[in-house]
């Protein structure tokens, strides 16, 4: 399975398990009710704070890793095998959608991807939509985490400066100089980290460019850096793993996501910060 699906691929393969992931981050209960008014025919509903979270402590960020044995538990309770074929939307620009496909990625999950243009592109083209909540029979799912995936904040506080390093910010702009923060309650950036808004991997039509687009861009900021080299990191852990499937969509695979972010990185006033243009 690719890593990115189209509307038409989805319409072909009614077999295919499929993951609703509308979330606001400052309405968290607003995907769900969207859910729960239309959605796609077979989707199941997945919440980012409950299922692909770990509980929050004020000190892990955010949206925290959460334990693989708990996801591969709410998998069970969904159904899900395996071997099955996972697809995971959102509202449109797939960032939510991201973080499922990256958290299933993690756990050894091969054939999982995201839907391009996601729910707004399936309205858009007048295919079916339903309020019908499915049922499937449960599972024994056993994750497999693949450890090398993810990176926590002591690895990154102990490879600042490295040279075999390159931290992604997916943060917009602004957020990533500094100069405005919506959500967490201090401003900056990690330093050493370079700017990559995860919205430069969408085209005008809010669909991901194309993997010739987007292979540019990133081997442009890889140089002649690994992707194993590249660690994304965002607000919570969210809009990085955007990033890190637009580098798999470009045919980079195996860069890694430090998921707690700069809300984990902010909770321990002694870690560095940094301010202003590159």
């Amino acid at each position: 399975m690719t890593p990115l699906v189209s509307t038409e691929d989805l319409a072909r393969h009614p077999g295919w398990r499929l993951f609703d992931c509308r979330h606001d981050l400052l309405n968290p209960a607003l995907g769900e009710q969207q859910y729960a008014r239309a959605h796609i025919p077979g989707a199941l509903f997945a919440h980012l704070d409950r299922n692909l979270s770990a509980p929050k402590t004020g000190q892990n960020g955010r949206h925290p890793l959460p334990a693989p044995e708990a996801v591969a538990a709410w998998l069970g309770k969904q159904g899900v095998k395996r071997d099955d074929s996972v697809v995971a939307y959102d509202s449109g620009n797939g960032t939510m959608a991201a973080r499922l496909w990256w958290t299933l990625r993690w756990l050894g999950h091969g054939a999982i991807a995201v839907l391009d243009g996601g729910y707004a592109k399936w309205v858009e083209e007048d295919r079916p939509v339903t309020d019908r909540i499915p049922a499937f029979a449960p599972t024994a799912y056993a994750a497999q985490p693949n450890a090398s995936q993810a990176v926590d904040a002591s690895f990154v506080e102990s490879r600042l400066g490295a040279t075999d390093l390159l931290l992604l910010d997916a943060r917009a702009a602004a957020r990533f100089r500094g100069e405005a923060e919506p959500i967490d309650p201090v401003a900056g950036r990690i330093p050493g980290s370079h700017n990559r808004f995860c919205g430069e991997n969408l085209a005008a039509d809010g669909r991901f460019k194309s993997a010739e687009a987007l292979r540019r861009e990133f081997g442009a900021l890889l140089g002649d850096r690994a992707p194993g080299e590249i660690v994304h990191y965002c607000g919570s852990g969210v809009a990085a793993c955007h990033n890190a499937l637009a580098m798999e969509i470009a045919g980079f695979p195996g860069s890694r996501v430090y998921v707690g972010s700069w809300s984990e990185w902010i909770a321990d006033a002694r870690r560095p910060r940094a301010k202003g243009p590159e």
